[in-house]
């Protein structure tokens, strides 16, 4: 892979350093969120033009494999992407299960000592009844979750309008 960094600039050799096992255990989920969008993108740049410069010798050539072989750079390069980007999404998939474990135990934690944040926890006056106040909840007209019903309810009846 070290040979391979020499068609690569500068700019995209740091890049991939960036992703070497050492430097991806210091970074936490939003930096390894950061790090996975620019190297997709790269990884996507690299793609793209490897596959332009392929499809305008397919004309010349007469066919795409025929065309393929002049083109070793630009697929090494995107090869070289492709790779870096499977590292810092397996780094981040398992931070991100890290996280997603240590917050359930937190919420788990919390209700089992009975700081739970249900409904009979806010709100309760000390004989019981409820204040009328909901917690957790947004009441208002107009929430995402009202909308996305909304609209999933609009999808539906446009598909069963089209199966007819």
């Amino acid at each position: 892979m070290e040979t391979l960094l020499g068609i690569l600039k500068d700019d995209e050799r740091d890049l991939i350093r960036e992703v070497e096992d050492v430097r991806l255990a210091l970074l936490d989920e939003d930096e390894l969120l950061a790090l996975h969008k620019r190297v997709r993108r790269a990884r996507k740049k690299h793609t793209k033009n490897y596959r332009r410069k392929a499809a305008a010798g397919v004309i010349d050539e007469g066919a795409r494999g025929a065309a393929r072989p002049r083109h070793g750079k630009s697929a090494q390069r995107a090869e070289i992407f492709e790779e870096a980007l499977s590292r810092v999404s397996d780094r981040l998939a398992t931070v991100a299960k890290e996280t997603a474990e240590a917050l359930k135990a937190e919420r788990l934690a919390r209700a089992q000592s009975g700081h739970s944040t249900g409904p009979d926890s806010v709100g309760s006056d000390s004989d019981g009844v409820s204040s009328g106040q909901v917690s957790g909840r947004n009441t208002k007209a107009g929430t995402p979750r009202s909308q996305a019903a909304s609209q999933a309810a609009g999808a539906q009846r446009q598909a069963k309008r089209d199966s007819k």
